[in-house]
């Protein structure tokens, strides 16, 4: 995953700047592409960040997660994922491989269970009971 955030400042919701490879280390990753000017965008962004509260902030353990914001107001040609359309929130592995790129869709149709599915795909060490 490291690689994919190679050369790239990561900050937190707090706006401390954070080690990628601490951050991201044995988890799946939703890299969250949006855009302030985005009307779909504002409509997700919202049951994102409650899809992330339900399985992080108030699971116990939280659950092996992390999203990564990339805001589309600024240039992500140079991303390894093809991005035609924002939102756009993509799934991968801590390798950065990637598991799905229709994040969004699932979560919108399968709410917390689709997480189940990527930690499956991302053959990682399991603390997740939900």
């Amino acid at each position: 995953m490291v690689e994919v955030f190679t050369g790239r400042t990561l900050l937190n919701k707090d706006g401390d700047i954070v080690d990628p490879e601490e951050a991201l280390r044995n988890k799946v990753v939703g890299i969250y592409f949006s855009a302030g000017w985005c009307p779909p965008c504002r409509d997700f962004t919202p049951i994102l960040c409650d899809f992330y509260t339900d399985l992080v902030e108030e699971s116990e353990p939280p659950a092996q997660f992390e999203i990564v914001f990339v805001s589309s107001d600024k240039s992500m040609d140079d991303m390894r994922y093809k991005i035609t359309a924002v939102p756009k929130l993509v799934i991968v592995k801590e390798n950065g491989d990637m598991i799905t790129d229709k994040g969004r869709k699932q979560i919108r149709d399968r709410g917390l269970t689709c997480f189940r599915s990527w930690l499956d795909a991302a053959e990682i060490f399991q603390n997740f009971n939900g």
